[in-house]
């Protein structure tokens, strides 16, 4: 029998889910939470996923606690296709993907694993990158650790938030 050991989870699987605790509203007030976040306006904010699909993995995330995009205010849904176009072009020049998948699951059905806070993932993708590898052997494979991937992306974000603003 393999062994995978991925000791990085122990925290996640182990952590007190509370009655109204969200990790999207507790990663803006912890030290750990802040070093994902890559970008932040007035109403969202851009975060790496903790448990990417592929190296570069996105999030953008309203401020406020609302699940649904008829919930967002006209500011909130402006700035999220903001920081959308901003994390488009930050993930093409950083890593020159063939393709980016973007999207959001709203609600447990359609596969949202944090419920009652909308988020819209940005996922790079190659042609033959190992997303098969969650298929065939329940793994996935990132060649670049998250704190690396911050350090390339910051800058970047940092930039187009000037030239774009």
């Amino acid at each position: 029998m393999d062994r995978l050991f991925s000791p990085w989870r122990h925290s996640y699987v182990t952590r007190n889910a509370d009655e109204g605790a969200c990790v999207f509203c507790d990663a803006r007030q912890s030290d750990e939470g802040r070093a994902l976040i890559v970008d932040e306006g007035p109403t969202c904010f851009v975060i790496l996923n903790l448990y990417p699909y592929n190296s570069g993995h996105l999030m953008i995330v309203p401020i406020r606690h609302v699940g649904t995009l008829a919930g967002l205010d006209g500011v909130e849904m402006a700035e999220l296709g903001t920081l959308v176009r901003r994390a488009e072009m930050a993930l093409t020049e950083v890593y020159e993907p063939q393709g980016i998948n973007v999207g959001m699951n709203l609600g447990r059905p359609a596969g949202a694993g944090v419920l009652d806070h909308l988020h819209v993932h940005l996922v790079p993708r190659w042609t033959g990158d190992t997303n098969f590898m969650t298929v065939v052997g329940n793994v996935r494979v990132l060649p670049e650790e998250l704190p690396r991937t911050a350090a390339r992306l910051r800058p970047i974000f940092e930039r187009l938030s000037q030239e774009t603003s």
